[in-house]
């Protein structure tokens, strides 16, 4: 449960939401009526985020999907096409959980070959490096304080050499530092990402450095050389191949917008769990066909209907007719609603006994009796339901679901103990489980439980758990103390008056 909390972000409550950014890249270009195949870099591992979802619109293009190079990419392509064309793609993604490990390293990437830099370059690159060397401790902190000097806002001779009049922030710039770091033996890349901003429309890529230390990456700003990532950085490519090529199209152009909307966290948490292919995401109900799941919702209910059983007949000392009658009852109650389910009861119940006591005077034997009067039951159901078809009130159709069975033997119990115990005790028997069956109709219709123990069936575990308890309570009952109350209260007769 708590893993499910923590690392698919499964809400306690129903109705909340949780954030969900979309990011849609628009691709634009004049066709020249000839053969068009637009290839695109599409998003594979997005950093701190987890893609959800992803569409692609492209009205009359074909459409492949597929790595090359270990890098993810869409490829568009279409037999002939015209003037301005509009391809579009959308992403839907959510924060990592603050459990989740993100992106793992399985391979060590190869440390880069010395470049043969040419003069001046060359002694530039040297000096720079071998006075960050002494001021570093290890591979990031040297990263670090190069970017600070390569950045730095009063350059000397050698700073101005390297930087080449680049534009700083631009993925020149960054493919420059790499160029320079590669001279210290430093493996880095560039990455390009979306800085997510609700409402943003017309964005470009952010060029980002990123340095390995033989262990994890980890980014750099390659305007300051801070270490981290902007605030809701999303990594949108770590490949050194274009981010889009259109063959048979001219004026290519991609932009990006991006938007924030509000969506369910269960829904959230099952896609994310889907995205990293964890074993709880398995483990989950929402796997199931739909109406299984329905099903599921009513039956993980059952326990606490048994719960308010075990508790009125245990500790309040509530007598019923049958242990599970009144958690069936409850169930039929879900359908017919509380007021139509308490009169449909009563009915049925009252009209069963009338009829039970009429058979009472044909002497006949238990079984023979116990069905004849389940007849009766179903037939009364029947007629029930005809006049309420023909008075136009659908309650009255949802009877069929009453437990039949179940309410034969109530009818047959209460006949029983009104022989044998008088009315008045039939009654109470009869009142006592209603009262009981609404109590539990309550507990089980009660939304909250119904998304807990949906998306967290292992807590059933703590309704075990106090059953046992209760099954160990040897205890005065809460009627037996009102009905002793006077026994207690009265004066011992060995008492000795006062003088």
């Amino acid at each position: 449960m708590y893993a499910k909390i923590t690392r698919l972000g499964l809400p306690l409550l129903p109705h909340q939401l949780e954030q969900v950014w979309s990011v849609e890249a628009k691709i634009e270009f004049e066709a020249s009526r000839h053969a068009t195949v637009v290839d695109f870099d599409i998003p594979d591992k997005l950093g701190q985020f987890v893609r959800l979802d992803e569409y692609f619109i492209s009205r009359g293009y074909g459409l492949n999907v597929g790595i090359r190079d270990h890098d993810r990419r869409a490829e568009w392509s279409t037999r002939q096409a015209r003037g301005a064309q509009r391809l579009y793609y959308r992403l839907e993604a959510v924060p990592q959980s603050e459990d989740d490990p993100g992106e793992q390293s399985r391979h060590l990437p190869a440390p880069p070959n010395t470049p043969t830099y040419e003069e001046p370059l060359a002694s530039a690159i040297q000096d720079v490096l071998g006075d960050v060397r002494d001021e570093s401790a290890n591979v990031f902190t040297f990263v670090s304080q190069t970017l600070v000097k390569l950045n730095a806002q009063a350059p000397n001779d050698n700073v101005m050499i390297i930087r080449n009049n680049l534009e700083r922030g631009s993925e020149a710039w960054v493919d420059r530092l790499i160029y320079v770091l590669a001279g210290a033996n430093i493996t880095a890349r560039r990455v390009r990402g979306v800085i997510l901003e609700d409402r943003a429309a017309n964005q470009h890529l952010t060029p980002w450095l990123e340095v390995h230390n033989g262990t994890r990456w980890e980014g750099f700003d390659p305007q300051t050389g801070n270490r981290g990532y902007p605030e809701n950085f999303l990594r949108w490519s770590v490949s050194d191949e274009p981010l889009l090529r259109a063959e048979g199209g001219r004026n290519v152009n991609v932009s990006f917008s991006v938007s924030r909307y509000a969506k369910s966290p269960t829904m959230v948490a099952r896609a994310r769990g889907v995205a990293n292919d964890t074993f709880l995401a398995s483990t989950m109900l929402y796997n199931l066909p739909v109406n299984s799941q329905n099903v599921y919702r009513i039956l993980l209910m059952v326990p606490f209907g048994a719960l308010v059983v075990a508790f009125m007949r245990t500790i309040v000392g509530l007598p019923t007719l049958g242990t599970f009658m009144p958690i069936l009852v409850a169930i039929a109650f879900r359908e017919t609603e509380l007021a139509w389910g308490i009169a449909l009861f009563v009915l049925i119940t009252a009209s069963g006994l009338s009829l039970r006591f009429y058979l009472e005077r044909l002497q006949l034997l238990l079984v023979p009796r116990l069905c004849s009067v389940l007849v009766l039951v179903v037939l009364v159901m029947t007629i029930i339901s005809l006049v309420s078809a023909k008075l136009g009130i659908d309650k009255g159709f949802s009877i069929a679901l009453f437990p039949i069975v179940i309410l034969t033997m109530v009818i047959e119990r209460m006949s029983v103990i009104w022989e044998e115990s008088g009315p008045g005790q039939a009654l109470k028997e009869g009142l006592g489980s209603l009262s009981v069956a609404i109590l539990g109709y309550l507990v089980m219709k009660n939304e909250h439980l119904t998304h807990l123990v949906f998306l967290f069936p292992e807590s059933l575990l703590i309704l075990l758990a106090m059953f046992i308890l209760m099954g160990r309570y040897t205890g005065y009952r809460l009627l037996e103390v009102a009905r002793f109350k006077d026994i207690v209260e009265a004066p011992s007769s060995d008492a000795k008056p006062h003088p």
